[in-house]
């Protein structure tokens, strides 16, 4: 497995495997091409977005880290990083995201962010966990979401 900048031509794999994580109740955000291409491979406030790839060339995961401006959409304190991950299904418990986020916390650390934060679904206990295992540390939640926070 490599972990290697997303590329525009990626967008359509990661929307495939996002999609097949909305059949599955994992995802309940856009999972379309266009969606992957704008929000996370090119958006403006990108620090990272890296993907996972298998020796013979598949996408297994995708990982995003951006800066969090005022007014963001995620409701982040402005200066965080924002993260989110996103494992294909047949790749889950292949040790993805750890690798994901190695990558990830090296550029948070180059960018000079002090947190990260991460939005997790209340009802994600995969997701949950993960975050958990990386050391992100529960701050915020509610019967929807659960926010976790990791200091780079």
């Amino acid at each position: 497995m490599i972990i290697r900048q997303a590329r525009t031509e990626d967008a359509a794999e990661v929307s495939a495997f996002l999609q097949a994580l909305v059949v599955l109740g994992k995802r309940r955000l856009p999972a379309g091409e266009d969606f992957v291409r704008d929000v996370y491979i090119r958006h403006a406030d990108n620090i990272a977005c890296s993907v996972a790839e298998d020796t013979d060339g598949s996408l297994l995961g995708i990982q995003i880290l951006l800066r969090a401006t005022e007014g963001n959409s995620y409701g982040v304190e402005p200066g965080w990083g924002v993260i989110g991950t996103h494992v294909n299904p047949k790749a889950a418990r292949r040790g993805v995201g750890r690798k994901l986020f190695a990558t990830t916390r090296a550029a948070a650390e180059t960018a000079g962010l002090q947190k990260i934060e991460a939005t997790i679904g209340a009802k994600s206990p995969d997701a949950l966990a993960y975050y958990d295992t990386l050391g992100f540390e529960t701050f915020a939640h509610d019967d929807e979401k659960v926010r976790k926070c990791f200091e780079v």
